[in-house]
C-alpha cells in the first residue's frame, strides 16, 4: 500500500539545505469533527510531552479558503502528520491543507507521514468509499482543476509510508501513538554533519570513494583510507560520505581532528569515551586511561556493523588506541580515515586509498564564484578572464579558491587585478604563501596583530583564555575574530577553541619569519623553543620582539638565562615562561609587559625594578614567592593576578596598589593564613579562588561589604570555620563552593543571595579514592565527617540551581527545601540524613542523587518523586529502602541507578521514556516491572541480583533497542528465562554478560 520510509526520507534529504529553519517540527492535519478530541489531541500531547514543538489548528470554525498565516506554518513545518478520517475529504479546508503539504514535501523536502484512522487506506488511494462520496456529494460545484489537484495529492499521499490503525497497531490508539512518536523522534534525531551548500566537486570524488567502500556488499570489516596535502578537502568529501551511508549502518561516529585532540590533555581518552558514546548511543563516563578504552571498546562495539570516520591521522598509535581494526568490529563494518600520511595508511594496513586530487579547473572556477560572487559563474567575460588567473595561481586547491573567493568578494575589476600581480609575485608551489593576499586585505594593522598572535600562541587554547589575552595587548578580540572567521581565516570549533588551518598558521608565521628569516632575534614574535633558547642563550632579542613563549617543562626541560636577554626587548607585551631560571638584575626585565606568564617564578619576592606598570595579567602559578611584593607601585591597569601553588606564600599582597583586579587565584597556597584587609577596596574584584589554602581560618570583614563579587571558591580550606553573617550583602554571588572546609553552619543571612545559583557544601573530596568503595557508615568513623546546619533561610534562595552536600550529618533538614522552585540539581552523597521534606515542588529538577543516604520507606514517601516531572537523571545507590512509589509518571527519565539498595524487593512501573537502568547488587530483589513497551531502553544492568526470577517483556525490549544487558550472578533466573535472552541477544547481537553458570545448565 505504500512505499519504503526510506525513498521518502531520500526525497527529504536531498532539498533539505534549501530550508535551513522550521517553524515547527510536526505539522497537524486533521478533520477536527472527526478526531479533535480524541486521536489527534492525544497525539498531540504526547508530542509535546516528548519535547517535540508540534503546530495543532485549534480553530473550530474554518472557512472554504485556507488562510495565508496556516500556509506559513505548513511551508515552515519539517514533518507533517495527515490523520486520515472518515469524513477528512468532505472539508475542503482539509483537503487544501494536503494540497500544500504534498507540494512541500516536493519543493522543500518536508517529510509527509499519513495515518489512516478507522479508514481503508483504498479508499484514499483511489477516492472510493467516504472518500468518494464526499467528491460526488460535497465537491462535485466545485472547479474541475482544483478537484484534479485534490485527487492527486490524496493519491500521492496515500502511496507514502505510514501507519494504518487497524493492521498496524490492531485498532489500540496507544500503541498507534507511541509508533508515531518513535518514528518522528528517529527522524529529528537523525542529524547530518554539516557541509556548505557551497561546495563542490563533492559528488566526483565521492563515487571514487564509494567504489572502493563496497558498503552492503562485502561482508568482511573495510578500512579505506582518504589521503591527500591540507585543505584539499578531505575532511568535507567524508562528511557527505558519512552522511550517505551512516543510516545504512547499526550505529556510526564521526571522530574529527583526532590530531589536534590527541595533543589535549586525555584527548585519546577523549576520543575513545566520544566513539563508545557514538556507537552505544548512552553517554560514557567510565574509561579511565586508553588502554582501558581499547578494551572497552572491542568488549562494547566488538558484534555491532558500524560506520566510523576517523579524521585527520597523524600517527598509527591513534589508531590503534581507538581500536581501529579487523577484530573490533562487527561484520560488514567500514573504517573510513583522513590524513596526510599516505605511509601511516600503508603502514597500517588499509585495504583501499584513495589519494584526493585537486580540483580542474571548470571545479575551481565554480567554487570560486560560488565565494567571490555567491554565484556558479563569474558575472561577465572580464571576471571570467580574472577569474581564471586567479584559479590558475591557486593550484586548484579548495581551501585557497575559498579564503581568496571571501577576500576577493564584492571587489572591482582593478583591486582582481592588484591583487592577482601580487599573487604572480609568490614562487610556486607555496600555496601558504598565496594566502598571504587574504591577511594583506585585513582592515587594518590591529587586525594583522591579531591574526599573527593567534597563529603563533594560540592554536586550538579556548576562547575564554585566549581573548583576555588579546585584549589586554589592544588587540580588540571580540570584534577582530569575527571579522578573521569571515575572512575563512579561523575557526571556532564545537568545543569553543580557536583553530586555523595548517595553511593558513604556516603563512602567518612565515610573514613573521620572512622579515630576517636567520635571526628570530629580529622576529615579532618567537613562538617554538629552540628559536626562543636561542634568543636567551645569545642575548640577540631586538626592540621588534612583541611576544615570546618558552615552555621547557613539556619537554622535561629546565634552563637557566641571564636577565640582561631581555635589555633589548623594549616592545615585549606578551611573555610566557614555563620551566626557565633568570639570573641577573631585574631592571633589565621589559616594562611594557601586559601579559606574563612565568610558570616557576623563582624569587621570595617581586623586586620593585621589575616594573608592572603595563601589566594587565599577571600569571605566577608555581612560584617561590614568600610574599608578593616589596614596593609594586600602583599598578592601575592590573585586572588578573594568579598566584596559585605558590606553596610558600604567607601574605596575600596589600590590595590598594592594585585597584582594578577583577580575578584573583591563589588556590593551593598552603601556607597563607590570612587575606589583607585592603581586598575590600576591590570594588571590581568578581571572582575569588582560594581553594586548598589549607591554613586559612577567615575571611577579613571588609571582604564581606564587597558587591561585586560573583564566584567564591573555598573548597579545601580545612581550617575555614565560618562564614560572615554580612555575606548576605554580598549582592552579585552566584557561586559558592565551600567543599572540605570546617564550615558547619550557614549564616542566615544567606537568605539575601538572590542571585546564588550554585551551592557546593561538601565534607569531604576523595580525590584519590573510588567513590563507590566509600560508604556512610566507614565515613561516620572518620575525621572528615561533620555534623551540618542548614538554617531555614536556604529555602529563600530563589535562584539556586546547584545544590551539592557530601559526606555530612544533616540534623535539621529546612521544611521548605522543597521550594527552591529554580533547582536543576540535587546532589547529596554519604549524607545521615534524619528527616527530608516533599520535593513536589521542584518543578524544574533535572538531576537528582541521593547517595547513600540513609533513605528508609518513609524518607522516599514523603520525597513525593512521583511529581518531578523534569527529572532525566535519579541515583538512589546505596540506600536501605525496601520499595519505591511508581515511577511511571517522570515521562522525561532517562536514567535510574538503584546500585547496592539490598534492601528492596521490587521495582515499580517505570516511564517509557527510560534508557539506561542499573540495580547492579540489589540482593533482596524479585520483582521488576513487564519491559514489553519498554522501547527507549539500552541498557540494563542487574548483575548481582541472585533472587531474580525473570523480567517480564525483556526479549521485546532487547528486540528494540537494548545495546548492553548484564545478568551476571543472577543465580535464580529460570531456565526457560534464560534460554529466551540467549537466543534474542544472539540472533541480535546484544552485549551480554552472564556468569559461566548459565552454560553449565546446557545453555548455549
Amino acid at each position: 500500500m505504500a512505499t519504503s520510509r526510506k525513498a521518502d526520507e531520500a526525497s527529504s534529504s536531498s532539498s533539505s539545505s534549501s530550508s535551513n529553519h522550521w517553524i515547527y517540527e510536526v505539522f497537524l492535519s486533521f478533520r477536527g469533527e472527526d478526531t479533535r478530541k480524541n486521536f489527534t489531541d492525544h497525539l498531540y500531547l504526547a508530542l509535546k510531552e516528548a519535547g517535540i514543538n508540534a503546530f495543532i489548528d485549534d480553530k473550530l470554525e474554518r472557512g472554504e479558503i485556507i488562510d495565508e498565516e496556516l500556509m506559513r506554518v505548513i511551508q515552515g513545518s519539517k514533518i507533517s502528520v495527515i490523520v486520515f478520517s472518515s469524513r477528512y475529504a468532505d472539508s475542503s479546508w482539509c483537503l487544501e491543507e494536503l494540497e500544500k503539504i504534498m507540494e512541500c514535501r516536493t519543493t522543500l523536502g518536508q517529510l509527509v507521514l499519513p495515518v489512516f484512522y478507522d479508514v481503508d487506506p483504498t479508499d484514499v488511494l483511489k477516492q472510493s468509499g467516504s472518500f468518494g462520496e464526499a467528491f460526488d456529494q460535497k465537491h462535485g460545484d466545485k472547479h474541475e482543476d482544483k478537484v484534479k489537484r485534490w485527487r492527486t495529492a490524496l493519491t500521492e499521499a496515500a502511496t507514502l509510508s505510514g501507519w494504518d490503525l487497524n493492521t498496524t497497531a490492531d485498532g489500540h490508539e496507544g500503541k498507534l501513538i507511541r509508533m508515531i512518536i518513535e518514528e518522528i523522534t528517529k527522524y529529528l534525531n537523525n542529524t547530518d554533519l554539516y557541509v556548505a551548500d557551497n561546495e563542490t566537486g563533492i559528488d566526483s570524488r565521492m563515487q571514487d570513494i564509494i567504489s572502493l567502500l563496497d558498503v552492503g556488499t562485502s561482508h568482511d570489516v573495510r578500512i579505506v583510507g582518504i589521503c591527500g596535502m591540507g585543505g584539499i578537502g578531505k575532511t568535507t568529501v567524508a562528511k557527505a560520505l558519512y552522511n550517505k551511508f551512516r543510516q545504512d549502518f547499526e550505529a556510526s561516529s564521526f571522530l574529527r581532528d583526532v590530531r589536534e585532540t590527541t595533543m589535549q590533555n586525555n584527548g585519546m581518552v577523549s576520543l575513545q569515551k566520544s566513539l563508545l558514546s557514538d556507537i552505544s548511543k548512552t553517554s560514557i563516563t567510565e574509561v579511565g586511561h586508553v588502554d582501558r578504552g581499547i578494551i572497552l571498546i572491542r568488549e562494547r562495539l566488538g558484534c555491532r556493523r558500524v560506520f566510523v570516520v576517523i579524521d585527520d591521522v597523524d600517527k598509527v598509535e591513534q589508531l590503534k588506541a581507538l581500536a581501529i581494526d579487523r577484530d573490533s568490529f562487527g561484520r560488514g563494518s567500514i573504517m573510513l580515515i583522513t590524513t596526510r600520511n599516505e605511509h601511516l595508511l600503508k603502514q597500517f594496513g588499509e585495504d583501499s586509498i584513495y589519494q584526493v586530487q585537486v580540483m580542474d579547473e571548470e571545479e575551481s572556477i565554480r567554487l570560486l564564484s560560488l565565494h567571490a560572487f555567491k554565484t556558479r559563474c563569474p558575472p561577465n567575460e572580464e571576471y571570467l578572464i580574472l577569474s581564471r588567473r586567479v584559479v590558475d595561481c591557486c593550484g586548484g586547491l579548495p581551501l585557497a579558491l575559498k579564503v581568496l573567493g571571501s577576500f576577493l568578494f564584492d571587489r572591482n575589476t582593478e583591486f582582481w587585478e592588484s591583487a592577482i600581480q601580487k599573487l604572480h609575485t609568490i614562487p610556486q608551489p607555496e600555496v601558504h604563501e598565496k594566502l598571504k593576499i587574504s591577511f594583506d586585505g585585513l582592515n587594518d594593522d590591529t587586525e594583522r596583530d591579531l591574526f599573527l598572535d593567534i597563529s603563533c600562541f594560540h592554536i586550538g587554547k579556548a576562547m575564554d583564555y585566549v581573548k583576555p589575552i588579546l585584549d589586554s595587548c589592544g588587540l580588540f578580540p571580540d570584534s577582530g575574530i569575527q571579522v578573521l572567521i569571515q575572512r575563512c581565516l579561523v575557526t571556532v570549533n564545537k568545543e569553543n577553541q580557536l583553530m586555523m588551518h595548517d595553511l593558513l598558521r604556516d603563512m602567518g608565521r612565515e610573514i613573521v619569519r620572512a622579515k630576517c628569516r636567520d635571526n628570530p632575534g629580529k622576529w615579532s614574535r618567537v613562538w617554538h623553543w629552540e628559536d626562543a633558547v636561542e634568543v636567551l642563550r645569545d642575548a640577540s632579542g631586538s626592540d621588534e620582539i612583541q611576544g615570546l613563549t618558552l615552555d621547557l617543562w613539556r619537554l622535561n626541560l629546565e634552563k637557566e638565562f641571564k636577565t640582561k636577554a631581555f635589555a633589548k626587548m623594549k616592545s615585549l607585551r606578551f611573555l610566557k615562561l614555563h620551566g626557565v631560571k633568570l639570573i641577573g638584575q631585574c631592571k633589565y626585565l621589559p616594562k611594557k609587559l601586559r601579559w606574563l606568564d612565568w610558570n616557576g617564578f623563582p624569587l621570595e619576592f617581586i623586586p620593585k625594578e621589575f616594573s608592572l606598570g603595563e601589566a594587565v595579567a599577571i600569571h605566577l602559578r608555581g612560584s617561590n614567592l614568600r610574599h608578593v611584593w616589596e614596593d609594586s607601585g600602583l599598578l592601575a591597569k592590573l585586572k588578573i593576578l594568579d598566584l596559585s601553588c605558590s606553596f610558600s606564600l604567607k601574605q596575600s599582597p596589600d590590595f590598594s596598589t592594585i585597584p582594578n583586579l577583577e580575578k584573583l587565584v591563589l588556590n593551593s597556597c598552603e601556607q597563607l593564613a590570612e587575606v589583607h584587609q585592603s581586598i575590600g577596596r576591590l570594588k571590581r574584584l568578581s571572582f575569588v579562588d582560594l581553594k586548598d589554602c589549607k591554613i586559612l581560618e577567615e575571611l577579613p570583614r571588609s571582604f564581606y561589604k564587597l558587591k561585586s563579587v560573583e564566584t567564591l571558591v573555598l573548597d579545601g580550606c580545612e581550617r575555614f570555620k565560618k562564614l560572615h553573617e554580612e555575606i548576605g550583602d554580598m549582592t552579585s554571588l552566584s557561586t559558592l563552593n565551600a567543599n572540605c572546609t570546617a564550615i558547619t553552619e550557614l549564616p542566615s543571612s544567606i537568605v539575601r543571595l538572590k542571585n546564588l545559583s550554585c551551592l557546593h557544601l561538601q565534607s569531604w573530596d576523595p580525590t584519590d579514592a573510588d567513590w563507590e568503595g566509600i560508604t556512610l557508615k566507614s565515613l561516620m568513623s572518620t575525621p572528615n565527617f561533620r555534623i551540618l546546619n542548614l538554617p531555614p533561610s536556604v529555602q529563600g534562595l530563589s535562584s539556586l540551581v546547584d545544590l551539592s552536600i557530601n559526606c555530612c550529618i544533616i540534623t535539621n533538614v529546612p521544611k521548605d527545601l522543597g521550594s527552591l522552585s529554580s533547582l536543576e540539581s540535587l546532589d547529596i552523597r554519604h549524607c545521615y540524613l534524619q528527616s527530608l521534606p516533599s520535593l513536589s515542588a521542584l518543578s524544574q529538577l533535572v538531576y537528582l542523587r541521593l547517595l547513600d543516604c540513609n533513605l528508609t520507606d518513609e524518607l522516599i514517601r514523603v520525597m513525593d518523586l512521583g511529581s518531578l516531572s523534569s527529572l532525566k537523571l535519579l541515583h538512589l545507590d546505596d540506600n536501605s529502602f525496601s520499595s519505591l512509589p511508581s515511577l511511571r509518571s517522570l515521562s522525561k527519565l532517562v536514567n535510574l541507578s538503584l546500585r547496592s539498595c539490598t534492601n528492596l524487593v521490587a521495582i515499580p512501573d517505570l516511564p517509557t521514556s527510560l534508557k539506561n537502568i542499573c540495580a547492579s547488587d540489589c540482593t533482596a530483589l524479585k520483582i521488576m516491572p513487564d519491559f514489553s513497551d519498554m522501547s527507549n531502553m539500552r541498557q540494563m544492568c542487574l548483575d548481582g541480583c541472585a533472587k531474580l526470577v525473570e523480567v517480564l517483556g525483556l526479549d521485546e525490549s532487547l528486540k528494540s533497542s537494548m545495546t548492553l544487558l548484564e545478568l551476571g550472578g543472577c543465580t535464580d533466573l529460570t531456565a526457560t528465562f534464560k534460554e529466551k535472552i540467549l537466543q534474542v541477544s544472539l540472533s541480535l547481537k546484544i552485549i551480554l554478560l552472564l556468569l559461566l553458570a548459565w552454560y553449565r545448565d546446557g545453555i548455549s
